[in-house]
């Protein structure tokens, strides 16, 4: 991932934070008929190796565990993101020597990939993403509210994926390269967005 120093993001869990929140990741697979893409919520152990490690599954219908992959697989997870039109610049006013540009928060992490059909491991993993996703509500569901032999059938419906991470790129371009009035604009028009994952941007940008 192309990334400029002003918008490289280091902070290990900051990165870490920003996958959390973005829930649903893209995994890519290098392999000899070409690059395959699945759209899937993903969670981060961060108490697994230097990076952590990332937890999935995908459908056993779906090709792309049965296809040997070529290298390390790339989990992609995006944060919010935001158009930003040059009229929000104070420079606009002062020499008209602006463009358009595009804000966003992404991270791209690499590992080899695992999948697996242990119904143990399957029944950790769908228990661990129900929980992280439904104990925000008034009243959760669990795994456990289904009858057993239900879970078990869906169980074998699906396939794990696990990701250790050897390599973790992090980005936020969230205005850093501009003047501080510029910011403050950009701030203030993402602030008054009808999109949400705009008015998400706008707390994002440094001022």
């Amino acid at each position: 991932m192309y990334t400029p120093p002003a918008f490289r993001d280091d902070d290990l869990a900051s990165i870490h934070a920003a996958m959390r929140e973005a829930r649903l990741a893209n995994l890519v697979t290098a392999t000899e008929q070409g690059l395959v893409a699945t759209p899937l919520p993903m969670i981060v152990d961060e108490t697994e190796g230097p990076y952590g490690v990332l937890y999935g599954h995908v459908a056993k219908a779906n090709p792309q565990w049965q296809t040997p992959p070529v290298g390390d697989a790339m989990a992609i997870f995006m944060g919010p993101d935001a158009y930003v039109t040059p009229s929000w610049y104070q420079t606009k006013q002062e020499t008209g020597k602006v463009v358009p540009t595009w804000n966003y928060v992404a991270v791209h992490a690499y590992g080899p990939v695992e999948f697996f059909q242990d119904a143990d491991r399957l029944l950790d993993v769908v228990t661990r993403l129900t929980r992280l996703y439904e104990e925000p509500r008034a009243e959760p569901w669990a795994v456990s509210d289904a009858p057993p032999e239900f879970i078990a059938a869906q169980l074998r419906g699906i396939v794990g994926v696990r990701i250790p991470i050897v390599r973790v790129e992090g980005k936020r371009k969230m205005s850093q390269n501009r003047p501080e009035a510029d910011r403050r604009g950009v701030a203030a028009g993402l602030a008054h967005s009808e999109r949400a994952s705009e008015r998400d941007a706008a707390q994002l940008i440094p001022l």
